[in-house]
């Protein structure tokens, strides 16, 4: 199905300095935004603390809610409303680690029924400890940087058929790994001193495609905490996993791209790179559009119908396919026009000029 006539041909590759300018704008208001609010806001899955869901007979603000549970010390509670419509469900999420969780549903029903009166049903009370927290908080870090190091051998054996320097490439970034973490470093630094060494391992052998795509995954994660942060939402376990499901989309949309220009290259060795990839960027641009939209379709019914349990994982891969669809043309590929033109330079360096 052709969305967009062939032929077409969009100045994509043109438009890049604009482009990296917006990213750079919007990377660089995150982290000035996560250094104000002093990092993420992490849910109780990673903080520690207590879960409760509750049912009521009828719809309670969640300031009525934290009004009852005062006199139980649980005024500071976060309240999420849960489940559908007219069911009257909520989470309440506590962020402390000193409460007796023993008797805790019934101080809760108790609580709520001397505010509300009768008919208070407690579903279930959960508590994850500081250290649980912390643990489940470090392994989430790590899947997202293991999963950009597989992302970079898996590019960089099947577009450029270097197996053996992207091996060399996860054997040398996991030796930095186990020396930097024997200092006792934070798994916060482990990980942007390991996403550092990787591009620039990259770099140095040469694998621009493995690059292009890392830079484009790092761009989306970054980004997508932005925009949870400006909206002050939690970020839970289902979170790390919407952000692993869009590096995957992120890269499944790039790969089309780059396997249409490694394509061109073959075909049309005699023009400009540039314009190789902007034809290729065209020349898959249906293919994204059909595949970004009809994706977004869906995770626009979750966001709008799908009620408060998956309420932020569909707002993280909505924000996620968006920006994945975005860097894929403009930010993955035009990597590739930068490293293809550093690279020029330094070959016409290094060869001798005719007398």
């Amino acid at each position: 199905m052709e969305f967009i006539k062939p032929g077409i041909n969009l100045d994509f590759i043109g438009k890049r300095k604009i482009a990296f300018v917006i990213s750079a704008a919007m990377i660089i208001a995150t982290v000035l935004l996560l250094i104000w609010r002093g990092g993420p806001n992490y849910g109780v899955d990673f903080t520690g603390g207590i879960l409760a869901q509750v049912k009521l007979d009828q719809n309670r603000t969640p300031s009525e809610l934290k009004s009852a549970l005062r006199s139980i010390g649980l005024g500071d509670s976060l309240i999420q409303e849960f489940g559908e419509k007219g069911q009257f469900e909520y989470l309440i999420r506590v962020r402390k680690a000193d409460i007796e969780l023993t008797g805790l549903s019934d101080r809760v029903r108790d609580a709520l029924g001397f505010k509300f009166g009768q008919g208070i049903e407690i579903r279930r009370v959960e508590m994850v400890g500081p250290k649980v927290g912390k643990d489940l908080r470090q392994k989430a870090l790590f899947a997202i940087f293991y999963s950009l190091l597989f992302i970079a051998v898996y590019i960089s054996g099947r577009f450029e058929m270097k197996w053996f320097m992207s091996i060399i490439m996860a054997i040398s970034l996991a030796f930095v790994v186990y020396v930097t973490s024997s200092f006792g470093m934070s798994v916060t630094w482990l990980i942007v001193i390991a996403l550092i060494v990787t591009l620039g391992l990259c770099w140095f052998l040469q694998l621009k495609y493995a690059l292009g795509a890392i830079v484009a995954i790092i761009h989306d994660v970054v980004i997508t905490v932005g925009a949870f942060a400006l909206t002050e939402r939690e970020i839970s376990l289902s979170i790390i996993a919407a952000i692993l499901t869009i590096v995957g989309y992120s890269l499944n949309d790039t790969i089309v791209v780059f396997d249409r220009i490694r394509e061109n290259l073959r075909r049309f060795r005699r023009r400009p790179f540039e314009e190789i990839m902007n034809a290729s960027i065209n020349e898959t641009l249906s293919r994204t559009i059909l595949t970004s939209t009809t994706t977004l379709v869906v995770v626009i019914a979750l966001f709008v119908l799908g009620g408060g349990v998956i309420h932020d994982f569909a707002f993280a891969i909505l924000v996620g396919i968006i920006v994945g669809t975005y860097s894929s043309i403009f930010v993955a590929s035009p990597v590739l026009l930068i490293w293809e033109g550093s690279y020029k330079k330094k070959r016409h360096k290094l060869i001798p000029k005719k007398e």
